[in-house]
């Protein structure tokens, strides 16, 4: 067995996996039942799924003797922005009341997306 065959079943596997985590999502973004259950279906399995297709596009590439590195950082990209856009999304749906509260916060600490400022509170009563 060669490298180019070695290569071309490495690329069908990556395929694969990132196939199967990509289904796996997308079932779980329509079975969930609320925002932030769905939420975790797209971004943690998705980008898992991603990220094995672009694996699979870069072995792809360095098989076939055309290398290619902007796969690397497509992944650091999504590794980076999946995460953070979760949480802003996740922070929406605590403000806006669409889903179930957070549990009351340990004695003497409080939650940092539900802190209200007093300094906030002056700003909204100056602009009334």
């Amino acid at each position: 067995m060669n490298w180019v065959e070695f290569g071309t079943y490495a690329v069908a596997i990556f395929l694969l996996i990132g196939a199967l985590f990509m289904l796996v999502g997308a079932i779980g973004l329509l079975r969930f039942n609320d925002a932030m259950t769905r939420l975790h279906a797209p971004t943690k399995v998705g980008t898992m799924g991603i990220g094995a297709l672009l694996l699979a596009s870069m072995t792809a590439a360095f098989v076939f003797r055309d290398g290619s590195f902007h796969e690397l950082l497509i992944m650091a990209f999504l590794f980076v922005t999946a995460p953070i856009s979760a949480n802003f999304i996740s922070k929406v749906n605590i403000h806006r009341k669409t889903c179930v509260s957070p549990p009351d916060a340990p004695i003497g600490q409080r939650w940092s997306t539900l802190t209200k400022d007093e300094s906030d509170e002056d700003l909204t009563d100056t602009q009334a």
